[in-house]
Parts: structure tokens; sequence; C-alpha cells
């Protein structure tokens, strides 16, 4: 988004004040000498070469020349500097003018790029996102009761609404009868809208005016259905043309190219996501993965369906056309390049987060899962990139959510030793994020029984500790958070393991206690993050149950005597001292 000049500039200074001052020395020059016009005129000829106006500079007369005009007629002397002078007047005007605080001031230059001929697509999202945010802007400012500013914005919106509608028609097919009906209801509530707001102005009268607002409020909302209607219809045939040319396309370059627009699309949000799902989106992804014609296609096809699968009716989709069966072969066939196999993984991750309902329903998946998860931990072992590590490692952190027995599984494959080598591995595992994965891999392995031995043999327990000093190295939010979480579940796990008693003295020798002790005691350690304090007083009584002796008295009597609730208000509400 271009964005407007950041201040004003006095006239006196830079190439607006000189156009200022050859504006006002020419008007001087008539009542003076021979000697002083002929050097005031050749410096205003100067200072024009420094002006935007300098492209003109052959119709610059001569300094004799010009004294015969001035000694001819005052008036035709003007008229001839005049042609000079108008571009650097219109400078002095423009740096005049106050630059707008209002947020909403740069609402008029959204689109100065445009969106190129023929990309109906791009239009409506660059207009739509327009129109959305001056809805909310106009919303806004009717909260605070300035009128004065509901209804400039008021029409600017309707030129933006007019815009989108006769800009998508003149670059898209012809449009359906249920289009036409919404675009028309949308431009008279615009007009509704822009004439109700100006009668406002009007109104003195606090009474009135409260129940106009009310009348202007009910107008904003229908004219955002209105808006939402026509942008998803609009937004649902451009969607059907993609999906139709990827479903007739045999050429490897045009469906390249469609499937790329596609991923684009979902890069906008769920709302689109719903939308390519709705039609058929995913049915036509799985197909490219389905031929050999098109294997070079498939990362690009499966890094779309992943994204489109963040939202229910994508999975939804995906269950109907036996989309687990097809991430199966995939992931099993050592044909596959590595980059094929770390797409499926993506998709597999996608469709078994925890935070989507549906994944619970996905009967398919049980009939495949063994063979997933052995396939996902030979990609942990073979792979030759954090990504890579990153992307498998997921799917089967969700997994281990998805069913227990895929923690048995794990278990059998030997996957706490895979696991475990690759964190020394900084190709592979080199970042808070991967660490995350892996830590969450072992807490929910952590509930079995068997997990503890294993855990001790390959020297989990060090790594465990580790994991309690993850420190963010950008200190980016996200990496913030992902330390956090790598923290309070090597917490919890080692909390889980210590019902162990050679797991919690193990613990205890490496100074686990006094780690979580300073977790506990100090907000900076943990980021001030309740989270991880909750997990740190719960590993750390576990651990005193076994060892007490590892715990000084006040640590005993203020982290773990008292109640949980207890230690926590008193931990969470501790000053940290920097003396």
């Amino acid at each position: 988004m271009r964005r407007p000049p950041s201040n004003g500039v006095a006239a006196s200074e830079g190439p607006g004040g000189w156009g200022l001052w050859g504006v006002q020395e020419s008007r001087r020059l008539c009542c003076a000498g021979h000697h002083r016009c002929e050097q005031a005129l050749l410096q205003i000829g100067i200072n024009m070469m420094a002006l935007p106006g300098g492209r003109h500079l052959d119709s610059i007369t001569l300094p004799g020349q010009r004294l015969h005009l001035m000694q001819v007629d005052s008036v035709q002397r003007w008229m001839e500097d005049l042609k000079l002078m108008t571009e650097c007047e219109c400078m002095c005007v423009l740096q005049a003018k106050p630059i707008s605080l209002e947020e909403d001031a740069q609402g008029d230059l959204i689109l100065a790029g445009g969106p190129g001929p023929g990309d109906p697509l791009q239009l409506l999202l660059k207009r739509g996102w327009v129109i959305s945010t001056e809805l909310r802007r106009i919303g806004q400012k009717l909260a605070q009761d300035r009128w004065a500013r509901v209804h400039s914005m008021s029409v600017r919106l309707t030129c933006h609404a007019r815009s989108m509608v006769s800009e998508y028609s003149a670059v898209s097919r012809n449009s359906s009868k249920e289009m036409g009906q919404i675009e028309k209801l949308l431009m008279e509530k615009c007009s509704e809208l822009s004439a109700v707001t100006e009668r406002c102005l009007q109104v003195e009268n606090e009474h009135v005016l409260k129940s106009m607002k009310a009348c202007v409020s009910e107008t904003l909302s229908m004219l955002g259905q209105h808006f939402g209607q026509l942008l998803e219809l609009a937004l649902t045939r451009e969607v059907q043309a993609l999906v139709r040319k990827i479903d007739a396309s045999d050429n490897i370059y045009t469906t390249e190219s469609t499937t790329g627009n596609l991923f684009s699309l979902t890069q906008e949000g769920a709302p689109l996501c719903r939308i390519i799902a709705k039609e058929g989106g995913v049915v036509a992804l799985f197909k490219i993965c389905r031929q050999d014609t098109f294997r070079c296609l498939y990362p690009q096809a499966l890094r779309t369906l992943a994204s489109i699968c963040c939202v229910e009716e994508g999975v939804h989709q995906l269950e109907k056309v036996d989309g687990v069966l097809c991430l199966a072969d995939i992931l099993t066939d050592d044909s596959h390049s590595e980059a094929t196999r770390a797409e499926a993984a993506a998709v597999v991750a996608q469709v078994t987060s925890p935070h989507l309902p549906v994944t619970q329903h996905l009967s398919s998946f049980m009939e495949s899962m063994e063979e997933i998860v052995t396939a996902l931990i030979k990609l942990c072992q073979e792979a030759s990139s954090g990504e890579v590590f990153l992307l498998a490692s997921a799917a089967l952190a969700n997994i281990t959510f998805f069913d227990t027995m895929a923690c048995e599984m794990l278990l059998q494959l030997n996957a706490i030793r895979v696991l475990l080598e690759a964190c020394s591995d900084k190709q592979r595992v080199d970042t808070p994020y991967t660490r995350d994965q892996i830590v969450t891999i072992l807490a929910n392995m952590s509930v079995l029984e068997q997990c503890a031995s294993d855990i001790i043999q390959e020297n989990g327990v060090q790594l465990i500790m580790g994991m309690l000093s993850e420190k963010p190295r950008s200190g980016t939010p996200a990496e913030v958070a992902a330390c956090e979480r790598v923290q309070q579940k090597a917490a919890v796990t080692l909390a889980r393991l210590s019902r162990d008693p050679d797991v919690a003295r193990e613990a205890v020798r490496l100074s686990c206690m006094s780690r979580l002790i300073e977790l506990c005691r100090s907000p900076s350690e943990r980021n001030s993050s309740d989270a991880v304090l909750v997990a740190c007083l719960a590993a750390l009584r576990r651990l005193a149950g076994v060892c007490p002796e590892g715990l000084q008295d006040s640590d005993f009597q203020q982290l773990v005597q008292p109640r949980l609730v207890d230690s926590f208000l008193l931990c969470s509400n501790m000053e940290e001292s920097f003396v």
C-alpha cells in the first residue's frame, strides 16, 4: 500500500518554496529598474531548472526578450510566466495541505497499484478487503457519533462498491441473475446509507439523532450482508472455474499454474478454504495425486490440500474421496521424493490436528494408522533437513493425541531412540518448534509404563532437563510461545515419568529439582507463564515425594507442602529481585 508523505513541508523550503519565491518576485518586477529586472528574471530561470516544471525549459525566453514583454504588457508577461509557474503553485498548495491523522485517510490509496487487467480474482480480493475495511471503520465512527466522518466514508464506500461491481463485470463472464439482484440491492443500500448520513449532518436534536443512528446501524448491517453475499458468489464462480480447469487439463504446465492459483487463494483465510472445499477443490487435487503423469506436481497439490484441510469442510471432503488411503500410499512409497512425502506428512498433521473436532470421525485413518506411523518414523530418521523433520514429527505428535494406540505403536518402533538421537543432530532439530513436537510425543508416550525404561536407556532425562532451559533466540512472540510450550511439556513429561523411582532418582541426580525451583520462583525464567508454573509445581511435588532430601525447608514449605493452588498464587504474585 502506498502511504501519503509523513508530514507537510513548509512552503518556504524545497521545490515548493522556490516556486512561491518565483511568483512573489515576478509580481515585484513591475516596479523594478531594468538592471534589477534582468537579474531577477535570470534568477527565476535558474530556480525553475530545479523544479518539476523544468521539463518546460524550452519555453523559457532570454532575459532580454522577457524584458520586452514586460514593458509592453504586464498581463501578457504574467500569462507567459503562468505556463511555468502553474506546476510550482500546485506543489505549494499540496505542501500547505495538512496530512490527516485519521487512520482511514489511507483508504483512497489502498488500490493505487490496482489489479492487472483480466485478473478478476485479485480484483475481488483487493476490492473486498477495501470495502470490508471501510465497513469496519464506518461502524467505529458511528459508535463515536462522528457524523461528518460517517457521511464522507459512506460516500467513499459507495464509490468502492460501484467500482467493484463495474470492474468485475468488465473482466468476468456473464453474471448470473442472482448476482445481478444482489448487486442491485448492494447499490441501493449504499445510496440509502449516503442519503441518511447526509440528513444526520443537518439534525441538531439529540433525541432525533439517536433514533436515526439506529437506522444508520441497520442500513450498515444490511449493506454488509449484501456485500458478503455478492463477494461469496463472485469468489465461488472464480473457484469453480479454477477447479474445472484442473479437472479438464491434461497439460502439466496448465495444471501447475492453476494449482498455484488455488494455493494462493487458500492463503486468504478460512472462508475461501471453505468455498474451495465445497466446490470440489479437494477432489480435483487428489485426482492429481493419483496420476503418475503429474508426479512432479504432487508436492504443490499436497501443500494446497494441507491448507484447505484447516477447515472442517476440507477434512470431510478428504474422507469422502479416501484421501487418507492416498496419503498412506504416498508415505509408504519410497519411489516418491522426500519433498512429496514431507508434504503428505503435512496433510496428515493437518487432518489429525487436535484443534479440529472432526478428526475423531476419520474412520479410514484407523485402518491405515500403523503404516502411516511407521512411514513417519522412517521419514524422521532419514530427514535431510529441519523442515522435513518438523512436518513428520508434527504429524506424529498429532496422531498421539488422536488415539492412545499410536503411542504403543511408537514404543514398538523404537520411536524414543529415533527422536532422542535426532535432538543431537542440529541439521534436523534446530528450532524450538521442532523440540515442541518431540516433547509432545514424549509427554503423550510417558503415560505408558514401559516408556520409563526406554527414556533412561537413551539418556532421555538429561534431554528433558535441557528442555526445561529452552530459550528463544529471536524474541518473536511465536518463538517465545514455542519455548513456553517446550518448558511446560518437559515438566509434564518429567512428572509422569517420575512415577518410576529410577527416573526420579536420575532427575534428582541431574539437578532437575533446582531447575524446577528456579522456574517456579523466577517469572523471567518462564516468561511469566502460568502454564509453565503449574507444570513445574506438579513435577517438583512428584520428585519431592521420592527424594524429599533434595529440597531446602523454605522450598518445601512454600512449593510442596501447601495446596497446589496456594503455591501457585504465591509464585505467580512473586516480585523478582534484581539486586
